[in-house]
């Protein structure tokens, strides 16, 4: 009987030891869960802090910045070329379409630009008129080398150059020798006077120095003027002829002889052909 229930009590101990291991066992076990299986978005990871989370996705490029804003239309910005002379100058024909040669004319070198009748001439540059032909002398039975260009004025430039136009239909009133003019000033009207007569209207130009009248063929034409026509039409309005008039001056001297077209070809004055624009 003492045996009996000495066995019983040594089992119900038994049981509250098994009963107490197993308790342990199952908050060790979650103690285990807690640390080991812990994931990297918890608060902490095996005693670290938890890294912090970045807001833009690995990998992801970064945002490209704000292109710039288009002019306004959308066409092109256009640049001004650089200032490459003290002096502005402006294509000697306004508002109408023109053409014109890049090549010496009549062994001259000279521009003949076409233009309608009536468009503007104005001065190239600032300075003052020097010579005024108001009247349209040139005959066919004479040819006179003064008279070719028929209705003409010189300008003075302020930078030494001198400027002719020619073959005009009007001149301006008020101009005289002595006048000041700014560029850009409408000086006459583009015709076919002179032994343009019987040729579309045109603009006689050239570009000299400075010489006495009856030295007509300095004022005809020294330098070729294309180049420099070019750069006013297209706006690089500081190109000067300056230095290509002075280095043509030291080489065919101040007052060179006349060598193209200096002797009059006169023609029959019933005659109706056209006549080289000289």
């Amino acid at each position: 009987m003492r045996r009996s229930v000495t066995k019983e009590r040594f089992s119900k101990v038994n049981q509250v030891e098994i009963m107490r291991a197993a308790k342990l066992a199952v908050i060790a076990g979650a103690g285990c869960l807690a640390v080991a299986c812990s994931g990297p978005g918890s608060a902490t990871s095996a005693g670290k802090p938890a890294p912090e989370t970045s807001a833009t996705v690995s990998g992801t490029p970064a945002a490209k910045p704000p292109r710039p804003a288009k002019p306004a239309g959308g066409r092109p910005v256009r640049m001004l070329p650089p200032r490459v002379s003290p002096y502005d100058y402006v294509f000697p024909i306004k508002g109408c379409r023109t053409t014109y040669a890049h090549k010496l004319l009549a062994g001259l070198p000279k521009s003949t630009i076409w233009a309608g009748k009536g468009c503007l001439f104005v001065s190239p540059v600032d300075g003052r008129i020097r010579e005024v032909n108001r009247q349209d002398r040139w005959r066919p039975a004479t040819d006179r080398g003064p008279d070719r260009e028929g209705r003409f004025l010189t300008i003075a430039g302020q930078d030494g150059v001198v400027y002719l136009g020619g073959h005009l239909d009007k001149i301006m009133p008020g101009l005289k020798p002595g006048v000041s003019v700014k560029a850009g000033q409408p000086l006459g009207s583009v015709g076919n006077s002179g032994n343009a007569r019987n040729t579309a209207s045109n603009l006689y130009f050239a570009i000299s120095w400075p010489a006495p009248p009856k030295y007509w063929w300095i004022r005809r034409g020294m330098v070729e003027p294309w180049t420099f026509l070019d750069a006013w039409y297209d706006g690089n309005r500081t190109l000067s002829p300056k230095p290509a008039t002075l280095a043509v001056l030291q080489r065919a001297g101040k007052l060179p002889k006349c060598t193209v077209l200096c002797v009059p070809k006169p023609v029959d004055k019933s005659a109706d052909t056209p006549g080289t624009t000289a």
